[in-house]
């Protein structure tokens, strides 16, 4: 078996977790030969966690994936290889606000220096730190939210936990707003009830919130989800008039494919997954969030905390 066949072309989006499994080595002969290149790796000593190397000859980079005799030693001599890109395969990027060991981060910088027939995007992050991303194509996740208040609470809940969560794939965050403002242009009415004031809409009827409990009874039309009809229910003893906002029911109107993150007033608490959909309660937390991403992603649940040993592996 060669080199070539024994290890495979990395799947999209793949980068080293972390990223000193890159190691960043400065050459002296020609990169544009692969044959020169697995002259120069094949029996050198690397170190035990370096999984890719980026061989650099002035602006001339080329990328190559490793396997070495034993992960035991300190450093240990490379029995495989294989060249995954030449110089006219790989883009350099110097971004200094790129956190390169987050995937997102990475990917989006990557793709805003797309170069056709590119394979390997190497960038130069935040630290002077180095990470390289394989063909990047982040994972598209729809995130379902009511608006206003803006920002969306959900998306940016979704956008911190992408922004610290390194285990997560490269996500692109798409919003599908329920705008309340659409719906009562929709639903005209001389009155709305809404579900609390927090929305901090203004609608051209007479606005009035269901968390205040209203003395009187209205003949108003209620923008809300099954939870406020609950709610009017105890508090009035009919329903009213509703236009359902619930994300979670928009999400059902997806594509069966889409990855959905969403929420529901009727979950209390946790994650609920259904299919491609990930629903947390409305008043989520950011540890809700990120399960969520990490579930309907395929990463898997959140990672237990580590203990604190008495020696350090390098």
């Amino acid at each position: 078996m060669s080199h070539r066949d024994a290890i495979q072309l990395p799947e999209p989006n793949t980068l080293t977790r972390p990223y000193r499994g890159l190691s960043v080595q400065e050459v002296d002969f020609d990169l544009s030969s692969e044959q020169r290149i697995l002259d120069y790796i094949l029996g050198r000593e690397v170190y035990r966690r370096t999984e890719w190397l980026l061989l650099s000859n002035l602006d001339a980079r080329a990328l190559i994936e490793v396997r070495k005799e034993s992960f035991d030693p300190l450093f240990s001599p490379v029995v495989t290889a294989r060249v995954l890109a030449l110089p006219d395969k790989v883009v350099w990027i110097e971004d200094p606000d790129t956190d390169v060991g987050n995937p997102t981060q990475l990917a989006m910088t990557a793709l805003r220096h797309e170069r056709e027939g590119a394979d390997a995007y190497a960038v130069q992050g935040k630290f002077e730190h180095i990470n390289v991303i394989w063909r990047p194509q982040p994972v598209r996740v729809v995130v379902t939210e009511v608006i206003p208040p803006t920002p969306a609470k959900l998306l940016e809940l979704a956008k911190t936990a992408v922004g610290f969560d390194e285990d997560l794939p490269p996500l692109d965050l798409v919003l599908d707003a329920v705008d309340i403002r659409t719906m009562a242009a929709d639903n005209p009415s001389d009155t709305y009830l809404l579900p609390c004031r927090g929305s901090g809409v203004d609608l051209p009827g007479e606005v009035t919130f269901l968390d205040t409990r209203p003395e009187e009874r209205r003949d108003w039309t209620l923008i809300g989800c099954e939870r406020s009809v609950q709610f009017h229910r105890h508090f009035y003893g009919d329903e009213p008039t509703q236009v359902d906002f619930c994300p979670n029911h928009r999400s059902a109107t997806l594509a069966e494919d889409t990855l959905v993150l969403t929420k529901c007033c009727l979950l209390e608490r946790g994650v609920e997954v259904r299919g491609n959909t990930a629903i947390v309660p409305w008043g989520s937390n950011l540890d809700e969030v990120r399960l969520a991403l990490r579930l309907i992603t395929g990463v898997g649940p959140l990672p237990e905390p580590k203990q604190i040993g008495s020696a350090l592996t390098p």
